[in-house]
């Protein structure tokens, strides 16, 4: 675990599969790790029923989805699923296959690049949720988040954009104090 100090606060980064491939911040005031935030929001029905019940306009629009237990019911199912892709601890799990660039019209590598990962769907409708982190060398990746994008533009919502501000805030520190890769974040 790295505590990282920042103008009377406190981050810390949690090596989640003991291996130094997958990290997850941790803010501020926060008792466990981003990404057990999320995946623990994500499969809490009560939460899922009050995001999609202030979202149900762009659930519709973008999902052409009226009915909010099967948004719940797909929510919870595909988070299930994507946790066990992300925390694969095989030791030849790739997580380079899970993650790709933010931005979609990337086409090459970038120091302390933005990624996201999405869930996989089979059926109806492509997966809304995403896990948000910085590459910090191939196949080694720092959780900032993760959020339910319902829209096409991470921008055109609060959430999806308090998730963008996250991953900037991040990785600004880590260039800041010269934390460029995997070996300056386990120092």
């Amino acid at each position: 675990m790295l505590y990282i100090c920042k103008k009377d606060s406190l981050m810390r980064f949690e090596d989640i599969l003991h291996n130094g491939r997958l990290w997850a911040v941790v803010y501020d005031g926060d008792s466990q790790d981003i990404l057990t935030k999320t995946f623990a929001d994500w499969l809490d029905a009560g939460f899922l029923e009050e995001f999609f019940s202030r979202n149900i306009q762009d659930l519709e629009a973008y999902f052409h989805i009226t009915d909010l237990d099967q948004a719940i019911y797909d929510t919870i199912a595909d988070a299930a699923s994507l946790s066990c892709l992300i925390l694969d601890i095989r030791p030849d799990a790739n997580l380079d296959l899970l993650f790709r660039p933010l931005e979609n019209q990337r086409t090459r590598e970038m120091l302390l690049s933005r990624e996201k990962a999405k869930g996989k769907r089979m059926t109806s409708h492509s997966s809304w949720l995403r896990i948000y982190a910085i590459k910090l060398d191939k196949g080694t990746y720092l959780i900032t988040g993760g959020a339910i994008k319902l829209t096409h533009y991470m921008a055109e919502r609060e959430h999806t954009l308090n998730e963008l501000k996250k991953m900037e805030v991040v990785r600004n520190y880590l260039l800041n104090n010269g934390i460029i890769d995997a070996d300056g974040i386990k120092e």
